[in-house]
């Protein structure tokens, strides 16, 4: 089921803040809060009505409960953080499963450049910028809600753009 244009656009307004909160926290502390969580959630429940046919709507709120059994068992099984979990479950509804193949490149490369932007800055003066992040810290830990959150956004904008 395809999310129109439109309720990309108006679903964009509510879900940029709460994203960008959702990469700060991360970078800066390596927790994604579970209000920013609880935050993507409720949009889309409290938006997904108007904006879209009642059955796109059933469908992509279905979206949230495969993506948190998932995500549940990834988290078990040491794959990924709780937060990164919950954030893609919460995140879930937005996504149209036909988009799915496009949307694995589109993450892999807003994951590559994060990856390598973060790399860059943390070995450099810019770190000075922000010295307190946990992120800086040189473990193998990478705040994923950085590429996840920039990844939701990118998507909703080629789609309000009828992308």
């Amino acid at each position: 089921m395809e999310m129109p244009d439109a309720a990309a656009a108006w679903f964009l307004i509510p879900v940029v803040p709460i994203c960008l909160y959702v990469a700060w926290s991360d970078l800066s502390d390596m927790t994604i809060p579970n209000r920013a969580v609880y935050a993507l959630a409720i949009v889309y429940i409290v938006l997904g009505p108007v904006l879209l046919p009642l059955e796109t709507y059933l469908w992509h709120f279905g979206h949230l409960l495969v993506v948190l059994v998932l995500g549940m068992v990834l988290n078990a099984a040491g794959a990924l953080g709780a937060g990164d979990a919950k954030f893609m479950a919460a995140a879930a509804p937005y996504i149209a499963v036909g988009d799915l193949s496009w949307l694995i490149f589109l993450f892999a490369a807003i994951l590559l450049s994060g990856v390598a932007a973060h790399r860059i800055v943390r070995a450099t003066p810019i770190r000075r910028l922000a010295p307190d992040w946990k992120s800086w810290e040189t473990g193998k830990r990478f705040p994923m809600g950085f590429p996840l959150s920039g990844t939701l956004i990118a998507y909703l904008v080629v789609k309000a753009s009828g992308g």
